[in-house]
């Protein structure tokens, strides 16, 4: 019993068992070999089986990567579809009801030869909704990614829109002063045709200043357009006169930013050719 080892008897042995069954057909030539070699090194091949396993890998991973750039295509065409419907979202209906709202509130200020309390009711309910909708429609814009080109060209004209309608309306029936309403209309043109002329360097922001500005504005026009009487007709002057300050002070500073934006960004260029150059 010490002739041969156990180990080398196995071997042995499982060959002779592999033989035999490649004798009878009962195990495929393939398996034969694979089975012989594993019993004469003591079945620590694997590498068979590894390869077998890498192959069906590489067929799995080329078909999950035709599967991703499928996917990739149809998100894609997901996404174009949902930037041409992207027009009419909340945002921009909003800009475009304030549109709308700009003849319907000249039509109810001027009814009845402007005068008449009912009508100018009806045109400040007008003309506060409008207001109230540049508040939602750029809030949801920025929160819900709604920005669009057509929302970033309507959004300032509606602004501008019912703004200068009641400011115009209001001097034509003699309630403001010409010069108000010029100072206003004046400061909020150039300022925006001064945004567009730096637009190359960069973008003003709008500042506390500004909104406070338009917020001003929006009451007191708002009181102004209502009939008002007594000490109420008095405190609109105030707050009138409040908003025509802080539109020139508001606006001296948007000059200033758009100095030195320009100066930053034509100093940048310079520095970057120059770069460039070298």
């Amino acid at each position: 019993m010490t002739g041969v080892p156990a180990a080398a008897a196995g071997g042995a042995s499982g060959a002779r068992r592999a033989g035999a069954g490649a004798a009878s057909g009962k195990v495929p030539g393939a398996a034969v070999g694979r089975t012989a070699a594993r019993s004469a090194e003591g079945g620590t091949s694997g590498a068979g089986g590894s390869g077998a396993v890498a192959g069906e890998g590489s067929d799995s991973a080329g078909l999950d990567a035709q599967g991703e750039e499928k996917g990739a295509r149809g998100g894609k065409l997901t996404a174009a579809a949902v930037n041409q419907a992207s027009v009419w979202n909340v945002a921009n209906l909003l800009t475009m009801l304030r549109l709308v709202l700009v003849p319907a509130f000249v039509a109810l200020m001027l009814a009845d030869g402007g005068y008449d309390p009912a009508w100018r009711a009806l045109a400040w309910a007008a003309f506060a909704i409008a207001m109230i909708t540049d508040i939602f429609d750029g809030h949801l814009a920025r929160t819900y990614n709604l920005v669009t080109d057509f929302g970033k060209i309507a959004d300032p004209i509606a602004d501008k829109a019912i703004m200068g309608a009641a400011l115009i309306c209001l001097s034509a029936l003699g309630d403001l002063p010409w010069w108000v309403t010029g100072v206003i209309l004046g400061r909020e043109l150039g300022i925006t045709l001064l945004r567009f002329v730096v637009i190359r360097y960069g973008v003003i922001p709008a500042s506390r200043g500004g909104k406070l500005k338009t917020l001003t504005q929006g009451v007191a026009v708002g009181m102004y357009v209502l009939a008002l009487t007594g000490w109420l007709a008095t405190l609109r002057w105030w707050v009138m006169a409040a908003a025509v300050v802080l539109t020139v002070v508001t606006g001296l500073d948007y000059v200033k930013q758009a100095i030195v934006l320009r100066r930053q960004g034509i100093a940048e260029r310079k520095a970057a050719l120059e770069e460039k150059e070298a």
